[in-house]
């Protein structure tokens, strides 16, 4: 690819909708399928699409977003020209639903100058996917566009925007004078001299911005069809690498349709559930419908069916909490639920 692409997330979103799972992190940062964090889907998608250069706009509780990507070396981002970049926002008043805010990028003018690569693509970062953008680059200088927005099969938009680099800076310069705040601002004005294109994306994409999106699309990845449209051999998702022994299967346990991750201890049953490394699951509890993040303990004789536990949860001997597949129950990172709390 002649012309080079820069990669441009947008970390600063947020939706109160999600505040049970992101009081403590960034929606970036989000656990998801038992090993991945959301971002690691556009972050591969850049890197596996030949970007050597993306910057990330985090706003606030960005730490474990940083201590995840660390220096970028698992995506080979950790270069001595371009490489990973973080800008935390300045601005921490915003409202975290404009993807692509200028006022955002404007902290930051002197990487934008700087940069050598011709083209950016700017996306938020709580998408589900697995795209090229090698196509989308292509169809944007064919069809001589100023600005591409990505949008799905259904028409909606998936907030990603393909533009020069230069238009980019202009758009940031002048927006006091044109009143555009954001990418959205500028594609759905009504008139602008600018020719703004759509690019329909035909695979498998899904936005995060509920507790019911996450319960539902984390389900999902149980599906093979859905699997399969996600984990490509030629396009990996990359993660942060982490060395743990493999799980330990009690005997007496039962595991029928789960992603069990590594370093776990199963002595229960698990059924169309997700679990993540170094979960501890004790004898005669059974876990059903359910997403269980890193480092909980679920002692015996427990029965959890469509919850959501958060990182470092305990739940004591005999606990019983059942939630639905539209209303899942979550338990907030770092607690304890005991038998006695219940209802």
């Amino acid at each position: 690819m002649k012309r080079k692409l820069l990669g441009v997330i947008d970390a600063t979103t947020y939706h109160e909708d999600l505040e049970d799972l992101v009081i403590h992190r960034s929606l970036a940062a989000l656990p998801f399928g038992g090993r991945y964090r959301i971002i690691d889907f556009v972050l591969s998608s850049m890197v596996n699409s030949g970007i050597r250069s993306v910057a990330i706009f985090p706003k606030m509780q960005y730490r474990s977003l940083m201590d995840h990507l660390g220096s970028g070396k698992n995506w080979d981002l950790n270069r001595k020209r371009d490489g990973l970049f973080f800008f935390p926002s300045p601005i921490v008043d915003s409202d975290g639903k404009r993807i692509g805010s200028f006022e955002n990028f404007a902290a930051n003018m002197d990487f934008f100058y700087r940069s050598t690569q011709e083209y950016a693509i700017i996306a938020n970062c709580n998408a589900i996917f697995n795209m090229n953008f090698r196509p989308i680059l292509e169809s944007h200088l064919d069809a001589k566009c100023d600005i591409t927005e990505i949008r799905h099969q259904d028409g909606s938009s998936m907030e990603m925007y393909l533009v020069k680099t230069s238009l980019l800076i202009k758009l940031i310069e002048t927006r006091h004078e044109t009143g555009y705040t954001c990418m959205k601002d500028v594609v759905t004005a009504l008139s602008n001299e600018y020719t703004i294109c759509q690019y329909e994306y035909n695979g498998y994409a899904v936005m995060i911005d509920s507790i019911d999106s996450y319960f539902s699309t984390s389900m999902k990845l149980l599906d093979a069809k859905v699997w399969k449209q996600l984990f490509l051999k030629d396009q990996p998702i990359i993660t942060k690498v982490k060395d743990e022994p493999p799980t330990k299967y009690i005997q007496g346990s039962l595991v029928k349709n789960a992603m069990i991750a590594n370093g776990c201890h199963i002595s229960g049953t698990v059924e169309n559930s997700i679990v993540a490394r170094g979960v501890k699951i004790g004898k005669g509890a059974v876990i059903k419908n359910c997403i269980i993040m890193q480092k909980c303990q679920i002692d015996e004789n427990c029965y959890l069916d469509s919850v959501i536990l958060d990182k470092d949860v305990k739940v004591e001997e005999g606990t019983y909490l059942v939630g639905t597949e539209q209303n899942p129950y979550v338990i907030r990172k770092g607690t304890k639920q005991g038998a006695l709390m219940n209802s």
